[in-house]
C-alpha cells in the first residue's frame, strides 16, 4: 500500500467495514482478457463471501471458466471540501481483496448461504425460522468465494 498511515491493519475494524458494507463488486477475468466486475449483494462469515446469482449469464460463465477473483466494498462517509481548488477528498474506508470461487452444490450448503445472506441485509429472523422451498434451494445458484488476502484503507 502506497499510504501506509491509511492502511486498516486492524482485523476488528477490517470485520466491521465489512458488515457496514451494503455492495461488493466482483472482479474476474472477463472475455478477450478484459476484467469484468459486477456489483452484488452479499454475505460475509468466517473469512469468505457469499453470493446468489443466475444459473447461466456472463457471470456464471466467467466464474465457472477462472474461479479466481478481486473483491472491493466501501463505505463513503462523506466530501471534504476545502479552501483551495483542488484540495480536497473523500473521507472513505474500503477493502480489497482476492480469492477463489466454489460453487455451492447441496441443499444444506445452500441454505447456510441464504441465511448468511439475509442477516447481512438485517434480518432479524432465527435461522431456523428461515425456509426455504426445495424448489428453490434447487434452482438457486450459490457460490462463496474464499478470501486469500484482504487489505483496508481509510481516509478520514
Amino acid at each position: 500500500m502506497n499510504r501506509k498511515e491509511r492502511e486498516i491493519r486492524d482485523d476488528a475494524e477490517i470485520e466491521s467495514l465489512i458488515r457496514e458494507a451494503k455492495v461488493c463488486r466482483l472482479g474476474m477475468t472477463g472475455e478477450q482478457g478484459y476484467p469484468y466486475v459486477v456489483p452484488l449483494c452479499f454475505g460475509y462469515q468466517n473469512k469468505t463471501l457469499y453470493f446468489h446469482c443466475a444459473e447461466k449469464g456472463l457471470k456464471t460463465a466467467l466464474l465457472r471458466k477462472n474461479p479466481k477473483v478481486c473483491f472491493e466494498m466501501d463505505i463513503c462517509k462523506d466530501v471534504k471540501y476545502l479552501s483551495r481548488i483542488c484540495d480536497w477528498g473523500m473521507f472513505y474506508k474500503s477493502i480489497i481483496g482476492f480469492g477463489d470461487v466454489e460453487f455451492l452444490e447441496s441443499g444444506e450448503e445452500k441454505k447456510e448461504a441464504l441465511d448468511i445472506l439475509v442477516r447481512h441485509y438485517g434480518s432479524e429472523l432465527m435461522d431456523d425460522e428461515l425456509n426455504y422451498p426445495a424448489v428453490m434451494l434447487k434452482n438457486t445458484l450459490l457460490f462463496k468465494v474464499n478470501i486469500r488476502s484482504m487489505t483496508g484503507k481509510k481516509s478520514g
